[in-house]
Protein backbone atom coordinates (compact mmCIF):
# COMPACT_ATOMS: atom_id res chain seq x y z
CA UNK A 1 0.00 0.00 0.00
CA UNK A 2 1.46 3.61 -1.03
CA UNK A 3 2.04 6.13 2.23
CA UNK A 4 1.67 8.71 0.42
CA UNK A 5 -1.76 7.76 -1.19
CA UNK A 6 -2.88 6.36 2.36
CA UNK A 7 -1.68 10.18 4.32
CA UNK A 8 -3.81 11.62 1.27
CA UNK A 9 -6.58 9.31 2.56
CA UNK A 10 -6.42 9.99 6.47
CA UNK A 11 -6.63 13.94 5.28
CA UNK A 12 -9.73 13.18 3.74
CA UNK A 13 -11.11 11.20 5.89
CA UNK A 14 -11.04 13.98 8.33
CA UNK A 15 -11.94 16.98 6.12
CA UNK A 16 -14.69 14.80 4.76
CA UNK A 17 -13.77 16.86 1.12
CA UNK A 18 -11.02 16.72 -1.43
CA UNK A 19 -11.24 20.44 -1.54
CA UNK A 20 -10.30 20.97 2.36
CA UNK A 21 -8.12 18.32 2.14
CA UNK A 22 -6.01 19.87 -0.54
CA UNK A 23 -5.86 23.08 1.24
CA UNK A 24 -4.21 20.72 4.04
CA UNK A 25 -2.14 19.20 1.64
CA UNK A 26 -1.23 21.66 -0.69
CA UNK A 27 -2.38 19.96 -2.93
CA UNK A 28 -5.26 20.71 -5.83
CA UNK A 29 -8.96 19.45 -5.44
CA UNK A 30 -8.01 17.25 -8.68
CA UNK A 31 -4.52 15.72 -7.34
CA UNK A 32 -6.61 14.29 -4.33
CA UNK A 33 -9.07 12.63 -6.46
CA UNK A 34 -6.60 11.09 -8.13
CA UNK A 35 -4.91 9.40 -5.26
CA UNK A 36 -7.78 8.26 -3.88
CA UNK A 37 -9.03 6.99 -6.87
CA UNK A 38 -5.64 5.26 -7.17
CA UNK A 39 -6.01 3.97 -3.74
CA UNK A 40 -9.26 2.62 -4.15
CA UNK A 41 -8.28 0.54 -7.51
CA UNK A 42 -5.53 -0.87 -5.96
CA UNK A 43 -7.57 -2.34 -2.85
CA UNK A 44 -10.64 -2.85 -5.68
CA UNK A 45 -13.26 -1.19 -3.61
CA UNK A 46 -14.83 2.26 -2.71
CA UNK A 47 -13.53 4.00 0.38
CA UNK A 48 -15.67 7.03 -0.23
CA UNK A 49 -19.25 7.77 -0.66
CA UNK A 50 -19.48 10.84 -2.45
CA UNK A 51 -22.42 13.13 -1.72
CA UNK A 52 -23.56 16.81 -2.69
CA UNK A 53 -22.93 17.45 0.73
CA UNK A 54 -19.55 15.83 1.56
CA UNK A 55 -17.47 12.68 1.80
CA UNK A 56 -18.63 9.95 3.30
CA UNK A 57 -16.32 6.48 4.36
CA UNK A 58 -18.38 3.11 3.39
CA UNK A 59 -17.52 0.52 5.75
CA UNK A 60 -14.54 -0.57 3.77
CA UNK A 61 -12.98 3.02 4.23
CA UNK A 62 -14.25 3.08 8.26
CA UNK A 63 -11.91 -0.14 8.10
CA UNK A 64 -8.95 1.62 6.57
CA UNK A 65 -9.41 4.82 8.20
CA UNK A 66 -9.16 3.06 11.58
CA UNK A 67 -6.19 0.83 10.96
CA UNK A 68 -4.50 3.94 9.56
CA UNK A 69 -5.14 5.71 12.89
CA UNK A 70 -3.45 3.04 14.72
CA UNK A 71 -0.59 2.91 12.06
CA UNK A 72 0.46 6.40 12.16
CA UNK A 73 -0.13 6.67 15.55
CA UNK A 74 2.88 4.11 16.10
CA UNK A 75 5.04 5.74 13.50
CA UNK A 76 4.68 8.91 15.30
CA UNK A 77 5.84 6.59 18.82
CA UNK A 78 8.65 4.95 16.69
CA UNK A 79 9.77 8.50 15.18
CA UNK A 80 9.63 9.70 18.47
CA UNK A 81 11.93 6.79 20.01
CA UNK A 82 14.37 6.63 16.98
CA UNK A 83 15.21 10.21 17.46
CA UNK A 84 15.39 10.37 21.53
CA UNK A 85 17.92 7.36 20.84
CA UNK A 86 19.81 10.01 19.13
CA UNK A 87 20.04 13.26 21.56
CA UNK A 88 19.38 13.99 24.75
CA UNK A 89 16.31 13.46 26.83
CA UNK A 90 13.71 16.31 25.61
CA UNK A 91 10.12 16.70 24.35
CA UNK A 92 6.51 16.82 26.72
CA UNK A 93 6.80 14.18 29.62
CA UNK A 94 3.02 14.36 31.03
CA UNK A 95 2.65 12.45 34.49
CA UNK A 96 0.02 11.14 36.18
CA UNK A 97 -0.20 10.24 40.40
CA UNK A 98 -2.59 11.03 42.61
CA UNK A 99 -3.87 14.67 44.31
CA UNK A 100 -2.16 13.46 47.42
CA UNK A 101 1.20 11.82 46.31
CA UNK A 102 1.55 14.76 43.59
CA UNK A 103 1.10 17.53 45.88
CA UNK A 104 2.99 16.79 48.97
CA UNK A 105 5.57 14.50 47.91
CA UNK A 106 6.27 14.75 43.86
CA UNK A 107 5.37 18.21 43.19
CA UNK A 108 8.70 19.56 45.47
CA UNK A 109 10.83 17.23 43.27
CA UNK A 110 10.36 18.17 40.05
CA UNK A 111 12.19 21.65 39.95
CA UNK A 112 15.20 19.57 40.73
CA UNK A 113 14.09 16.73 37.84
CA UNK A 114 13.67 20.41 35.57
CA UNK A 115 17.03 21.48 36.75
CA UNK A 116 18.72 18.44 36.15
CA UNK A 117 16.88 17.87 32.55
CA UNK A 118 15.73 20.99 31.17
CA UNK A 119 15.17 20.37 27.69
CA UNK A 120 12.37 18.16 29.45
CA UNK A 121 9.21 19.45 29.47
CA UNK A 122 7.25 17.81 32.64
CA UNK A 123 3.28 18.10 33.00
CA UNK A 124 1.79 16.89 36.49
CA UNK A 125 -1.69 15.65 36.24
CA UNK A 126 -2.66 14.88 39.48
CA UNK A 127 -6.08 13.05 39.65
CA UNK A 128 -7.35 10.31 41.87
CA UNK A 129 -8.72 8.30 39.15
CA UNK A 130 -6.81 6.21 36.77
CA UNK A 131 -5.68 7.52 33.32
CA UNK A 132 -5.13 5.57 30.50
CA UNK A 133 -1.65 5.09 29.69
CA UNK A 134 -2.33 2.60 26.75
CA UNK A 135 -3.92 5.65 25.23
CA UNK A 136 -1.77 8.26 25.75
CA UNK A 137 -3.78 10.10 28.65
CA UNK A 138 -0.18 10.14 30.35
CA UNK A 139 3.06 8.98 29.19
CA UNK A 140 4.21 7.59 32.96
CA UNK A 141 2.17 6.93 36.13
CA UNK A 142 3.13 6.70 39.63
CA UNK A 143 0.13 4.26 40.88
CA UNK A 144 -0.86 3.29 44.76
CA UNK A 145 -1.15 -0.52 43.34
CA UNK A 146 0.76 -3.03 40.45
CA UNK A 147 -1.13 -2.48 36.92
CA UNK A 148 -3.29 -4.97 35.84
CA UNK A 149 -3.09 -4.64 31.76
CA UNK A 150 -0.73 -6.87 30.30
CA UNK A 151 0.74 -4.14 28.05
CA UNK A 152 2.03 -1.54 30.89
CA UNK A 153 5.71 -2.09 32.48
CA UNK A 154 5.55 -1.52 36.17
CA UNK A 155 8.80 -0.90 38.61
CA UNK A 156 8.01 -0.89 42.27
CA UNK A 157 9.47 2.34 44.22
CA UNK A 158 8.85 1.61 47.49
CA UNK A 159 6.62 0.81 50.03
CA UNK A 160 4.33 3.32 51.95
CA UNK A 161 2.95 3.15 55.44
CA UNK A 162 -0.01 4.22 57.09
CA UNK A 163 -0.61 5.15 60.22
CA UNK A 164 -2.68 6.70 62.77
CA UNK A 165 -2.01 10.69 63.29
CA UNK A 166 -4.16 13.75 65.40
CA UNK A 167 -2.76 17.30 65.42
CA UNK A 168 -1.39 18.29 68.85
CA UNK A 169 -4.33 21.15 69.50
CA UNK A 170 -6.95 18.07 68.35
CA UNK A 171 -5.04 15.88 71.26
CA UNK A 172 -5.05 18.91 73.36
CA UNK A 173 -8.75 19.60 73.22
CA UNK A 174 -10.10 15.56 73.19
CA UNK A 175 -7.05 13.81 74.08
CA UNK A 176 -5.51 10.69 72.16
CA UNK A 177 -7.32 7.51 71.69
CA UNK A 178 -5.78 4.67 74.10
CA UNK A 179 -7.53 1.98 72.26
CA UNK A 180 -9.48 1.30 69.17
CA UNK A 181 -12.72 1.33 71.79
CA UNK A 182 -11.73 4.58 72.30
CA UNK A 183 -12.51 6.32 69.14
CA UNK A 184 -16.36 6.38 70.03
CA UNK A 185 -15.01 9.42 71.82
CA UNK A 186 -13.49 10.82 68.92
CA UNK A 187 -14.17 12.43 65.38
CA UNK A 188 -12.85 9.95 62.64
CA UNK A 189 -11.53 11.81 58.85
CA UNK A 190 -12.21 9.08 56.31
CA UNK A 191 -11.99 8.93 52.57
CA UNK A 192 -15.35 8.98 50.18
CA UNK A 193 -18.46 11.07 49.14
CA UNK A 194 -21.01 9.00 51.08
CA UNK A 195 -20.04 6.33 53.83
CA UNK A 196 -22.03 5.50 56.39
CA UNK A 197 -21.73 2.87 59.11
CA UNK A 198 -22.00 -0.65 58.36
CA UNK A 199 -25.64 -1.91 58.96
CA UNK A 200 -25.87 -4.38 62.50
CA UNK A 201 -24.13 -7.25 61.78
CA UNK A 202 -22.56 -5.95 58.44
CA UNK A 203 -18.71 -5.15 57.50
CA UNK A 204 -16.98 -0.86 56.98
CA UNK A 205 -17.46 -1.42 53.36
CA UNK A 206 -13.44 -1.81 51.62
CA UNK A 207 -13.93 1.47 49.33
CA UNK A 208 -15.53 4.29 48.86
CA UNK A 209 -16.10 5.93 45.43
CA UNK A 210 -14.77 9.72 44.87
CA UNK A 211 -16.92 12.04 43.09
CA UNK A 212 -14.38 13.57 40.40
CA UNK A 213 -15.06 14.60 36.51
CA UNK A 214 -14.94 11.32 35.30
CA UNK A 215 -15.91 7.83 36.95
CA UNK A 216 -13.52 5.33 38.88
CA UNK A 217 -13.38 2.05 39.88
CA UNK A 218 -11.55 2.51 43.23
CA UNK A 219 -10.06 4.63 45.42
CA UNK A 220 -6.27 6.12 44.85
CA UNK A 221 -4.75 3.63 47.54
CA UNK A 222 -6.17 0.17 48.63
CA UNK A 223 -8.35 -0.13 51.49
CA UNK A 224 -7.88 3.61 51.76
CA UNK A 225 -10.54 3.70 54.97
CA UNK A 226 -8.95 0.35 56.90
CA UNK A 227 -9.11 2.68 60.27
CA UNK A 228 -12.68 3.02 60.08
CA UNK A 229 -13.46 -0.91 59.21
CA UNK A 230 -11.52 -2.06 62.39
CA UNK A 231 -13.05 0.71 64.37
CA UNK A 232 -16.80 -0.55 63.19
CA UNK A 233 -15.52 -4.58 63.77
CA UNK A 234 -15.06 -3.83 67.29
CA UNK A 235 -18.47 -2.58 67.94
CA UNK A 236 -16.68 0.95 68.89
CA UNK A 237 -17.72 2.64 65.60
CA UNK A 238 -16.63 6.73 65.78
CA UNK A 239 -18.64 9.42 67.87
CA UNK A 240 -18.46 11.52 64.23
CA UNK A 241 -16.96 11.80 60.99
CA UNK A 242 -15.45 13.94 58.50
CA UNK A 243 -15.84 12.66 54.77
CA UNK A 244 -13.90 14.15 52.32
CA UNK A 245 -13.09 13.05 48.59
CA UNK A 246 -9.36 13.28 48.74
CA UNK A 247 -6.09 11.95 50.76
CA UNK A 248 -4.63 15.83 50.29
CA UNK A 249 -7.66 16.98 52.20
CA UNK A 250 -7.45 14.63 54.75
CA UNK A 251 -3.91 15.77 55.70
CA UNK A 252 -4.89 19.50 55.28
CA UNK A 253 -7.76 19.08 58.09
CA UNK A 254 -5.90 16.67 60.19
CA UNK A 255 -3.15 19.20 60.18
CA UNK A 256 -5.67 21.80 61.10
CA UNK A 257 -6.80 19.58 64.30
CA UNK A 258 -10.18 18.43 62.69
CA UNK A 259 -10.17 14.96 63.88
CA UNK A 260 -8.44 11.65 63.64
CA UNK A 261 -6.78 9.75 60.32
CA UNK A 262 -5.03 7.15 59.07
CA UNK A 263 -1.98 9.47 56.81
CA UNK A 264 0.15 7.68 54.49
CA UNK A 265 3.75 7.74 55.96
CA UNK A 266 4.68 10.58 52.97
CA UNK A 267 2.08 12.83 54.59
CA UNK A 268 3.38 12.20 57.80
CA UNK A 269 7.04 12.90 57.09
CA UNK A 270 5.69 16.62 55.38
CA UNK A 271 4.26 17.21 58.52
CA UNK A 272 6.36 16.63 61.76
CA UNK A 273 4.08 18.54 64.13
CA UNK A 274 1.46 15.91 63.98
CA UNK A 275 1.41 13.39 66.79
CA UNK A 276 0.65 9.70 66.26
CA UNK A 277 -2.04 8.15 68.19
CA UNK A 278 -3.24 4.47 68.50
CA UNK A 279 0.94 3.34 68.05
CA UNK A 280 0.12 -0.20 68.33
CA UNK A 281 -1.59 0.15 64.90
CA UNK A 282 0.01 -0.14 61.67
CA UNK A 283 -2.36 -0.03 58.53
CA UNK A 284 -1.76 -2.23 55.39
CA UNK A 285 1.08 -1.14 53.33
CA UNK A 286 0.96 0.60 50.02
CA UNK A 287 3.52 -0.11 47.22
CA UNK A 288 4.26 2.79 45.01
CA UNK A 289 4.49 1.45 41.47
CA UNK A 290 6.00 3.77 38.11
CA UNK A 291 4.20 2.66 35.33
CA UNK A 292 4.33 3.62 31.59
CA UNK A 293 3.05 2.05 28.52
CA UNK A 294 5.39 -0.76 26.92
CA UNK A 295 5.68 1.01 23.44
CA UNK A 296 7.92 3.45 25.50
CA UNK A 297 10.27 1.05 27.03
CA UNK A 298 13.04 2.92 25.22
CA UNK A 299 12.07 6.43 25.60
CA UNK A 300 14.94 8.40 27.34
CA UNK A 301 12.21 10.69 28.98
CA UNK A 302 10.71 7.75 30.65
CA UNK A 303 14.33 6.46 31.51
CA UNK A 304 15.37 9.63 33.03
CA UNK A 305 12.62 10.30 35.18
CA UNK A 306 12.40 6.81 36.70
CA UNK A 307 16.02 6.91 37.56
CA UNK A 308 15.63 10.16 39.06
CA UNK A 309 12.91 8.71 41.41
CA UNK A 310 14.88 5.36 41.99
CA UNK A 311 17.78 8.38 43.39
CA UNK A 312 15.18 9.41 45.64
CA UNK A 313 14.28 6.73 47.23
CA UNK A 314 17.92 5.52 47.64
CA UNK A 315 18.02 8.87 49.26
CA UNK A 316 15.54 7.93 51.78
CA UNK A 317 13.53 10.96 50.48
CA UNK A 318 10.33 8.51 50.35
CA UNK A 319 9.20 9.36 54.10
Amino acid sequence: MDWDRLRVFRVVAEAKSFTQAGEVLNLSQSAVSRQISALETSLNTALFHRHARGLVLTEQGEILDQAAREVFAKLSAVETLVRESKEKPSGVLRITTTVAFGSIWLAPRMGEFADAYPEIETHLILRDEELDLGMRDADVAIRMYAPRQPDLISRLLFEIRTQVYAAPAYVEQHGAPQTVGDLARHRLIIYGDDARPPVPGGSWPVSFSARSSGPIEEPPVPRVNWLAEISAESGAPPAQMLVLNNIYGIAQAVRAGGGVAALPSYVAADAPELVRVLPELDGPQVSAHFVYAEELRNSQRISAFRDFLLRKVAEGHHG
